[in-house]
């Protein structure tokens, strides 16, 4: 199991290690060339000074004479001096006699070797770096180049110095900085987890979030819609309740007042008795119809939709079938059917019962609101079928029509008020959208992606 540590913590040890590792390589490369570079200089003035000493042993008069000036970037001076295969010291050429006898020293006990190109020693002189090659004038002798780099030596170290205070003082700063930006984030990201952790305790209210980064910010947009929908949610789920217990109370209390008047023989058991059937009849129809809409619910919930295992049919059948089956109200009122639909078949899958649903509930509602007429169409365009019911009546209130398609909602002359709840639930099944207006009466549209 992962070990846990706070976002701050986090934030604040990796911006602060990261940093610490960048420091370090850049002061690591930094010494590293100024150190290659000194050595570098240094080197080659020693060369230098061994050639000119070899040129000028061998001719005084016309070879390149030793030149004692100092190197013009490092500064430093070269010296010479002749010692013996043994390591005794046989003349100073130029420079330091001092340093000189002690760097003999250091060569007559082994610690310098006789073909040593560069060679960093410490006396109690300095710091020298030291060449030693042999003297093609006079065997058993060697030609030894010295530089004091004491300077270059102390002035690495002082570098080395401002390096180390320039490094820790951009770790504080980095750790100042990182605790503040840690903070800046670690705060919103924990007013967006008690958002999240009072939501899941119920507590449904929007909060008031604003911050400056806009995924955060848009995160908390998207929680507080979340928020909204779910307390929208939650009320339409108590008012489906309340709605539900008062259907289902008016007829059970007709059975119930029916029941008790034939056991007390006050009511004509036949007369009754057709009221019990009746009001079970109609208890039965709202019981099935809450069980379809929930098994639709579920079944979207559950699968992302309910066309997916559906036979293609044409719409134009469906139609037709859901008008036969109101045919006959419909007549009772005096009310006629239009039809306008495409001359070819247009087809989609969709199951009958689900498309009896859909379209049986809105056309059961046009019977009982149209005047003379109904006019129904169904046409299939750029890969969607589109079919309209259109009735000729008062059409639909301006306070019911955003209501029409919520559960147990009733406007006037409604029955159960869940009939196009149920068709609304049929067309979000199937993806398709299913909206309602009024243009000389009311009309319902259902547009299906192919």
């Amino acid at each position: 199991m992962k070990r846990k540590r706070h976002l701050r913590t986090r934030i604040l040890l990796t911006l602060t290690g990261l940093t610490c590792a960048v420091l370090l390589a850049v002061a690591l490369a930094f010494n590293l060339s100024v150190r290659g570079f000194i050595r570098s200089r240094v080197s080659n003035q020693l060369s230098s000074v061994s050639e000119s000493i070899s040129n000028e042993r061998r001719d005084p008069k016309g070879g390149k004479h030793f030149d004692d000036k100092p190197d013009k970037i490092t500064g430093a001076r070269p010296n010479a001096a002749l010692v013996s295969e043994s390591g005794e010291l046989i003349d100073v050429l130029h420079g330091d006699g001092n340093a000189a006898r002690q760097i003999a020293e250091l060569f007559k006990k082994g610690s310098l070797k006789a073909d040593a190109s560069y060679a960093a020693v410490k006396i109690e002189s300095g710091s020298y770096a030291v060449s030693i090659a042999a003297d093609t004038e006079q065997d058993g002798t060697y030609i030894v180049s010295y530089i004091d780099v004491t300077s270059l030596t102390a002035l690495t170290t002082r570098v080395n110095t401002v390096l180390i205070i320039v490094i820790l003082a951009a770790i504080l700063l980095s750790i100042l900085l990182s605790r503040h930006f840690a903070k800046s984030l670690a705060e919103p990201v924990q007013s967006l987890s008690d958002f999240a952790r009072d939501i899941g305790g119920g507590d449904l209210s929007p909060r008031e979030l604003d911050f400056k980064e806009i995924e955060l910010s848009g995160l908390a947009d998207s929680m507080n819609r979340m928020a909204r929908e779910l307390d929208a949610s939650k009320r339409r789920q108590e008012l489906f309740f309340q709605n539900v217990s008062h259907e289902l109370r008016t007829p059970l209390t007709s059975i119930r007042g029916n029941a008790e008047g034939i056991a007390c023989g006050v009511m004509e058991p036949d007369a009754a008795a057709q009221v019990i059937l009746s009001e079970a009849d109609r208890l039965t129809a709202m019981v099935e119809e809450i069980l379809y809409i929930s098994r639709m619910d579920r079944n979207v919930a559950d699968t992302g939709g309910a066309g997916e295992t559906a036979e293609p049919i044409d719409m134009r059948e469906l139609l037709s079938l859901c008008v036969s089956e109101h045919r006959a109200e419909a007549e009772k009122r005096g009310i006629r059917f239009a039809f306008d639909f495409d001359d070819n078949a247009v087809m989609f899958p969709i199951k009958e019962t689900d498309g009896e649903k859909l379209f049986g509930n809105i056309i059961s509602n046009a019977v009982r609101y149209a005047k003379s007429l109904i006019e129904i169409s169904c046409r299939a365009e750029k890969g969607t079928v589109t079919a309209t019911i259109r009735d000729d009546g008062a059409g639909i209130s301006e306070n019911d029509l955003p209501h029409i398609f919520e559960r147990f909602y009733k406007g006037e002359g409604g029955k159960y008020g869940i009939g196009l709840a149920i068709a609304k639930s049929v067309a979000n099944a199937y993806h398709a959208s299913l909206e309602a207006t009024n243009d000389n009466g009311a009309v319902f549209t259902a547009v299906f992606k192919k």
